[in-house]
């Protein structure tokens, strides 16, 4: 688990597109490195309690369970990311939308989308594909 208040864990990963698809499975690769989407609802939940979302390409620290919530949208729903400089956005115009496209800042893996629907207190909805992230509880190494 990176921790982004240390330096050296905030440095930018690069890999080939090679070195992604032998480290990750199909669909996570699919997702985070050619911005597909998994089926609603299709992401087992996360467990109970307190802990943190790292990405699952390169382990930066992305969302808190504190700002999980319910969407009903079939995908892990966050009112804010864990820290601002956590999350990249970008334009994304394709299927014939307009949207707001969330990566990794740290290793620019797709994760979903941002919405201006969600709850107080940021109003946003960050609609995340539950395959780019991994869960770490409190108490193993996430403080």
């Amino acid at each position: 688990m990176t921790d982004p208040t240390r330096p050296e864990d905030t440095a930018r990963v690069v890999r080939s597109d090679a070195e992604w698809r032998a480290l990750l499975p199909d669909l996570a690769y699919r997702v985070t490195r050619r911005h597909a989407t998994e089926r609603p609802f299709s992401h087992e939940n996360f467990p109970a309690g307190p802990g943190r979302f790292a990405c699952v390409c390169c382990g930066a620290v992305l969302f808190d369970k504190a700002q999980k919530y319910d969407s009903g949208s079939g995908w892990p729903s966050f009112w804010a990311p864990a820290a601002p400089d956590a999350i990249g956005e970008r334009s994304d115009n394709s299927l014939f939308m307009r949207r707001t496209e969330v990566h990794c800042a740290r290793c620019e893996a797709h994760l979903g989308h941002v919405f201006p629907d969600g709850p107080e207190p940021t109003g946003l909805r960050y609609c995340i594909n539950g395959v780019a992230l991994r869960f770490e509880p409190a108490g193993q190494g996430t403080g």
